[in-house]
């Protein structure tokens, strides 16, 4: 699990560098808390996302069995590799402890919450994903945030001008 400290909510560890991010999310779902994941990759998977050769847009992830994977995530094949690469669309297993993936599985199974992939980083020269249980926002819940987010924008041009 993501150490909850001085980070604000969602935020990455110092030093990692995003690879890829799923700028869909916060905007298609209500997020709350954030975990980090390692993914079970093959030496070709690591090289191309280095490159950051990859989406996670349409990517999800799903408990299956007592364990996390992710499903829709597309990792361009690595073009050095020749017969020894990868399925670019293959299911991937998430790495996470016992009672983290429990704690995902009870608010998944009750609450009607989803799992949603956010960003896929290099930390300490391995990829973590960072995922999120989300709610599906309305409509109109999308128009109001984006409305929240202008007005910000636009109080901050305001003040910086003013200076």
């Amino acid at each position: 699990m993501a150490k909850q400290g001085t980070r604000k909510k969602g935020a990455l560890p110092e030093g990692a560098k995003v690879l890829l991010r799923n700028k869909r999310a916060s905007h298609d779902y209500e997020l709350s808390d954030f975990l980090e994941a390692g993914l079970v990759l093959q030496g070709s998977e690591v090289k191309s996302l280095r490159d950051a050769r990859g989406s996670i847009q349409e990517a999800y992830v799903q408990l299956k069995d007592g364990e996390v994977w992710l499903v829709g995530a597309t990792i361009r094949e690595y073009p050095w590799a020749n017969k020894f690469n990868h399925a670019p669309t293959r299911e991937r297993k998430l790495l996470l402890n016992a009672d983290e993936i429990r704690k995902i599985a009870i608010r998944v199974e009750q609450k009607g919450f989803t799992i949603v992939p956010i960003q896929l980083y290099l930390r300490d020269g391995r990829i973590k994903l960072q995922i999120a249980l989300g709610k599906g926002k309305k409509e109109f819940e999308k128009r109001q945030s984006q409305k929240q987010a202008d007005d910000r924008r636009e109080m901050d041009r305001a003040l910086k001008d003013h200076r």
